[in-house]
Order: C-alpha cells, then structure tokens, then sequence
C-alpha cells in the first residue's frame, strides 16, 4: 500500500491522541494521588505512564505492521473465536468508559452551571452522536480547532490551579505506591485494545506509533499532575470546584463540553470497530451509535463517581492479554487465527489475570503489573517452545 492510499499522517495520529489524553477522567484520575504527597504521586505517575505506554506501544505496531485493527491482532494469539471473548471484553470497558465520561462531563458542567446533572449528560450524549454521525473524515477543521481551544484552556487550567493557597493532602483512605502505579498504568492500558484501529490506517506506522504513544503519555501525565496538584492545592477531589475556584467560568464548561465529547467519540467509534471483530454483519456506525446511547442512560441512572475498581479491572484484563500478543508477535512467531481457539494462550491468559489479582493484595512496591506480565511471558515462551511450529506470521504492509 502506499503512503496515499493509507491516508493518516503523523500529525492526523497525533491529533487523535491528545484529544483521546485530555480529559475530565485522566484529571479526576490524578486527584486519587493526594495523599501520596507531591513527590511520591509524581513519582507514581510517570513511572506507570512510562511502563503504560510501551505497552500502548507494542500495541501498535503489532497493528501497524500488520495492518490489522486492535481486535484483529488479538485473533492471531487466541484465535478467531478466542479474540472475539476479548472484542467483547472491550466493547464492555468501552461501554464503561463511554458511562464514565459522560457521567463525569455532565457532573462537572452541572457543579459550574446547574440546571441539573441530567440535562448535561444529555446534552453531551447528543454531542457524541453528532460527532459520530459526522465521522473522523468529515470533521477536519473542527476537530483542529477542539484540540487548540483544549490546550490554550488546559494551559489556562494549569496556570490558575496554583493561585488558591496550600491545603493538606485530602483526608480519605490511604493509598500506597503500589496501587497508585497500578492506577498510571491502567490509564494507557485501557486504549491499548484501541490504538490499531488507527495506525494500521496510518502512512508510516512505526513513526505513527510512536507519536501516538508519545503524545499520549506526555498529555496523560499532564493531566493527571493537574488533578493531583489541584487536590493538594485546593483540597478538593472535584475537578469542576477546582475550575470555579480558578476563576476558569465558561472557559471550565468549554474544556468540561469538549474534553468529554473528543475523548468519548473514540471509545464509541472503537466499540463500532471491535463489534465487527466479534460479528462481521454488525455496523460500525450503528454500533457507536448504540454504545453512546447506553453509556448516556448509564451516567444519567448509575452513580459512577469513583472508577478506580474499573481501572484495576481493566489492568487485570488487558495486561496479561498483550503480554501474550508481544510475546507470540516478537518472540515465538506463533499466531493462531486460523484455528477457533488457542487454548494454551487463553490458559495462559486466564494465569495471568489470576496472577495480577493476587499480586494486587501482596502490595509489592513494584506493583502487580510487571510482575505478573514478565511470570506471563516466560510462561507463553515456554509453552509456545514445546509446540510443533506453525506457519510464519503473515507478511507484513508496507
């Protein structure tokens, strides 16, 4: 394929992961770390981002290279049946988060505003939908322009924070290194089922990659060191009382109304692509549409205020799973989407999140994800050692 025919460039993948970074939750996110302290929070979050991202990373280019979409890739490990189990998976986390933000949009825009939690959440619903009837094609300028606005208003954000006077860390239930890096970790985690569906489009795949990962990670930390500065600053959890405090006003609903409806639009229009994963008859559009409709009902009828659980989950559910596609992709050379299922690589996936749970009460300093993905991958290399060789990976696109 040449470059023409692929389409997105560096700056059009770039663009795509800062709006997927800058948002209410990654904020919201960050003022978990409070009781930390500075230091140690700030040391959370980079590490984890840093750990987070190289998977994100792998990710990648495995769709890159391949030219395959996210759920697509995972068939070449667990097979065509196995990888639709973990489409499902993700449309559930992308139904998730599609609830959370909205959830999370709409409480904040109320907090500065009023007129009722429910109205917001609505109102950001339609937003999304709009935004999906419209496509990534079609939105061009508009999209360049959410993207400036964000940043000029983050920036913004970022520069007031710091104008209210020192507070205490936030008074609550403790939170040790461990699970706070768990915590930067999952973030990236969770687009990591994501991240093909748009380089295996991109022109230069590996450089696509790599500014993807990298704009993510920088914005993400950015984001998360704002709620964790705003939390000490003013001794506030609320991201939205923290704007009103900074004096933000309408720039605070602009950023609450635009973070929501750039970094949502990707986790519909993903679970559109992962459907097709798990039932080819299945419409894309159809199924965004679809997605966004049940995460506005849930964020206007379910309280989803703390998601920290749903980021550990996401963790225990994706880690071990990419563990096995780098291991087969860049060390076995195994893949198995000709067959329904690859049992000893779903055995081996099931080890793995049993291993991260358990490792989450052990409370290691280093945490549960490094652990139990190096355990994970020791163990597919093994197994995949003392199996007859299958054919070849598939040749790569250029």
């Amino acid at each position: 394929m040449t470059a023409s025919t692929k389409g997105t460039s560096l700056w059009e993948n770039g663009l795509i992961w800062f709006g997927a970074a800058l948002s209410i939750a990654e904020m919201q996110t960050g003022t978990y770390f409070a009781p930390l302290g500075f230091q140690q929070g700030l040391t959370a979050i980079l590490l984890g981002h840093v750990i987070g991202c190289a998977l994100l990373f792998g990710a990648g280019i495995i769709g890159g290279k391949t030219g395959k979409s996210a759920m697509e890739t995972v068939k070449m490990s667990f097979g065509e049946q196995g990888g639709r189990l973990f489409a499902l998976l993700n449309i559930v986390q992308l139904l998730g988060w599609t609830g959370i933000m909205i959830y999370e949009g709409g409480l904040a825009a109320s907090t500065l505003f009023g007129t009722g939690q429910t109205l917001w959440c609505l109102l950001l619903g339609l937003l999304i939908m709009l935004w999906i009837a419209l496509g990534r094609k079609n939105l061009g300028r508009l999209n360049v322009f959410a993207m400036g606005a964000l940043l000029l208003l983050t920036i913004l954000l970022s520069t007031g924070m710091y104008n209210g006077s020192s507070a205490a860390p936030l008074p609550g239930e403790p939170l040790s290194f461990a699970l706070a890096l768990e915590l930067s970790i999952a973030m990236p985690l969770s687009w990591l089922p994501l991240i093909s569906d748009y380089t295996r489009k991109a022109a230069e795949p590996v450089k696509a990659t790599a500014v993807s990962t990298t704009i993510y990670g920088l914005v993400s930390c950015w984001m998360y060191i704002i709620g964790l500065g705003a939390a000490l600053t003013f001794g506030e959890s609320d991201i939205a009382q923290v704007m009103a405090k900074s004096g933000l006003g309408i720039a605070g609903l602009v950023i609450i109304l635009l973070s929501t409806v750039t970094t949502t639009f990707l986790d519909a229009y993903s679970a559109g692509v992962s459907s097709k994963s798990a039932a080819s008859r299945l419409n894309e559009k159809s199924i965004a549409l679809l997605v966004t409709i049940l995460g506005t009902a849930g964020a206007v009828s379910l309280p989803l205020l703390d998601f920290t659980e749903f980021l550990y989950f996401i963790g225990s559910v994706f880690a071990p799973m990419i563990t096995i596609q780098l291991a087969d992709y860049f060390i076995t050379g195994r893949h198995y989407e000709q067959t329904a299922f690859s049992r000893h690589n779903l055995f081996l996936w099931l080890v793995g999140f049993l291993l991260y749970r358990l490792l989450m009460q052990a409370d290691l300093p280093i945490g549960s994800t490094l652990p139990a993905m190096l355990i994970t991958m020791v163990l597919c290399a093994a197994v995949n050692a003392l199996r007859p060789q299958h054919k070849p990976i598939e040749a790569e696109v250029h």
